[in-house]
């Protein structure tokens, strides 16, 4: 009978010569899913043999990630901002950038401790419940033009137990009402152009969720003049967009009519983040 161990290195090296990068945590993620346990739990494992229960689905699996279907798709959730989130093909897979930007926006100054955010173009919620997770006094009200990803949304909010949400279906601020303290936004930034070099994990996120025009920026040109009009005096906006779209991005924020622009850099040192103000 087939033990842990050696599932996992036949695994390992049946996703290395598919091409998939780093084959062996990706394995031991199956591996510790399929059995109920952590991928630590997996060390004092090595000798237990795997019944043929396990390694049926597993073998399922494991040729739908060597055929480049994500990790957290197989898995069905992600861990992020100290939250676990179910994630599918609904909507984008979330970052490790993007948790970024929920702790650069929880050092925002000048927010009220009954702030109203709007995370715009939701997808499965984790930057604007993150946000209400860690700020239980924010009324944060999350919007998607996507049916489907709202709804995913609403299930990471019953997953998280919060109740200082609202979701809203809405293409861009069609459907808003009211005006935010702080609006955040992660939209489709990727240029029609680069579809054909996107790797085949990132092929599986939504059109919708991705794609931005030619020049990846047509969402957040509407976007933009939109959401100064929606914002309190001296209220803030976070955005987060392609490695080499920050000083465009900067360049329409200040044709809008935002103030204290500046795009900061994530941990990579890459210039990610469009911060502003508008005016008080």
């Amino acid at each position: 009978m087939t033990t842990v161990l050696e599932i996992l290195d036949g695994g390992t090296r049946y996703l290395e010569k598919r091409g998939i990068e780093d084959a062996r945590r990706n394995m031991q993620h199956l591996v510790a899913h399929q059995l109920g346990c952590t991928r630590m739990e997996l060390y004092m494992r090595f000798d237990q043999p795997i019944e043929e229960t396990h390694l049926v689905p597993l073998r399922d699996f494991l040729k739908r990630r060597g055929e480049g279907e994500p990790l957290q798709h197989l898995l069905g959730t992600v861990w992020f901002h100290q939250h676990e989130f179910k994630t599918d093909r609904r909507a984008l897979i979330p970052r490790p950038e993007t948790e970024e930007l929920v702790e650069m926006i929880l050092q925002f100054p000048g927010l009220p401790e009954n702030a109203r955010v709007l995370d715009m173009g939701c997808g499965s919620g984790v930057l604007g419940l993150s946000l209400a997770a860690a700020r239980p006094g924010w009324q944060v009200t999350l919007a998607d033009v996507s049916p489907d990803a709202l709804a995913l949304t609403r299930e990471n909010a019953a997953k998280l137990g919060l109740e200082n949400v609202d979701f809203t279906q809405s293409d861009l601020f069609s459907s808003i009402d009211g005006t935010f303290d702080l609006i955040a936004a992660n939209l489709p930034y990727v240029p029609e152009t680069d579809r054909a070099t996107l790797t085949r994990e990132v092929q599986h996120d939504p059109d919708l969720a991705l794609f931005g025009g030619d020049d990846g920026l047509d969402v957040i040109r509407r976007f933009l003049p939109q959401a100064i009009e929606k914002l309190r005096p001296a209220g803030w906006i976070a955005l987060e967009i392609g490695h080499d779209q920050g000083a465009h991005v900067a360049s329409l924020m200040a044709d809008a009519g935002f103030t204290q622009i500046e795009v900061k850099s994530d941990l990579s040192g890459v210039a990610r983040f469009p911060i502003a103000r508008a005016a008080n």
